[in-house]
């Protein structure tokens, strides 16, 4: 029987960032990472289009945690213990230059995710972390304080256990018949499947900033817009699938948005064509874009409000400039299903929150049961948010453990 004092189950981020500093605060512990795959930190390689989204430069806890669907009340003491700015420390001190782009999201200066993968493995060798790869955990049980975990590659007993394996049903399954409740997991990032004439073939344009509402419901985000081969895609919508995850998938991803492309009411877009009407009396409507909308777009709007492409704008009457306010203030799009957003597979569910203490992340049920990152019922928008957690509940976990 293989004996440890720190089993962290889940070579990702969250179970990387809790093990390195785990070791690295108890030298005397005998620390490893189970992971079930030939090889650890998949989610990070592909994060961020392989850049690798360290964090976002939020750092007030309060407004940090308006990023959290599900989280957002618990993380609030936990991001006053390790928030942004510590997870630049630690790993500017470790060698690895953070820069922060334009949008708030941090990446590596390197524009690699392989300098944080680098970065990891040098510290857990630096710190003694035994990585047991191709471990699959079978079953665990706790018996006279010890935990005993049976693997593909037989038992390991050990004080403490650190759950870091993301989504993951199996372990999700072997946590409920422990005793812990379960929420269901759902999709959190996805992209929106729409066919629609005004979309069809124009992907790779970007509205910069739009409105989005689901119909019958209170979900609104806003937001660049992404059109995709698919549908639409990008913060606007991501923000909007993270937020209503729950709400869309009990309507099985079929419903109707309602999009604003120029965030101006339906009064006010009227008003104001009627002014374009008299200004650009002589020139063509379909080749004078308006409200800084990309061409490709604003010409499928002009012929979705039945205007003709030779149409000129003193020829607007008063149902056309109507229709045109509508195309570009309420343009309703019947979403038929969803896409997974890239590979960064994020879902809302996971152990239920009420049964941890979010002071130390440990189980509420067993002691010496630790939890971090996203198999708890926590997730984010995108934007290096979701990795914020996986560094708190990591860091915090490894305070939390004493030799």
């Amino acid at each position: 029987m293989n004996n440890k004092d720190v089993i962290i189950v889940g070579g990702g981020a969250a179970g990387f960032f809790a093990a390195i500093n785990i070791a690295e605060q108890n030298p005397n512990l005998k620390v490893a990472i189970i992971e079930r795959s030939q090889e650890g930190l998949a989610k990070v390689k592909v994060s961020g289009g392989g850049r690798c989204n360290v964090t976002h430069a939020e750092f007030i806890p309060s407004e940090l945690v308006r990023n959290y669907p599900r989280g957002e009340k618990e993380l609030m003491g936990p991001f006053h213990q390790f928030m942004t700015g510590d997870t630049m420390e630690w790993f500017e001190k470790r060698g690895v230059t953070l820069k922060i782009e334009d949008d708030g999201r941090i990446f590596p200066e390197s524009n690699s995710s392989q300098t944080i993968i680098d970065c990891f493995l040098n510290e857990a060798k630096k710190f003694h972390v035994e990585i047991l790869y191709s471990h699959s955990l079978k079953t665990m049980q706790q018996a006279d304080n010890l935990w005993y975990l049976e693997t593909t590659y037989g038992l390991i007993k050990t004080k403490n256990v650190v759950i870091a394996t993301g989504s993951n049903p199996k372990v999700w399954n072997l946590l409920e018949a422990l005793g812990h409740t379960i929420l269901q997991p759902v999709p959190s990032l996805f992209t929106f499947n729409i066919k629609d004439d005004r979309i069809n073939d124009i992907p790779g344009v970007v509205s910069s900033n739009v409105e989005v509402h689901v119909i019958d419901s209170n979900l609104y985000s806003e937001g660049p817009l992404l059109i995709t081969h698919w549908g639409m895609s990008a913060p606007a919508i991501l923000k909007l699938s993270a937020f209503g995850a729950l709400e869309l998938a009990k309507r099985e991803y079929k419903f109707q948005v309602e999009i604003n492309f120029i965030k101006k009411s339906f009064e006010d877009c009227v008003d104001l064509l009627k002014e374009i009407k008299q200004e650009l009396a002589k020139k063509t409507i379909y080749k004078s874009a308006q409200f800084e909308l990309p061409k490709r777009l604003w010409q499928k709007l002009i012929l979705a409000s039945n205007i003709e492409m030779e149409a000129r704008w003193g020829d607007m009457n008063k149902f056309q400039i109507e229709r045109l306010a509508e195309q570009l203030t309420k343009a309703i799009f019947n979403v038929e299903g969803k896409s997974t957003f890239k590979e960064e597979f994020v879902t809302a569910g996971g152990v239920d929150l009420k049964e941890i203490n979010f002071k130390t992340f440990e189980s509420k049920l067993f002691k010496n049961l630790y939890f971090a990152g996203e198999v708890l019922n926590i997730d984010a928008v995108t934007g290096g948010f979701n990795f914020q957690n996986a560094w708190t509940s990591g860091y915090i976990v490894a305070k939390s453990i004493q030799a």
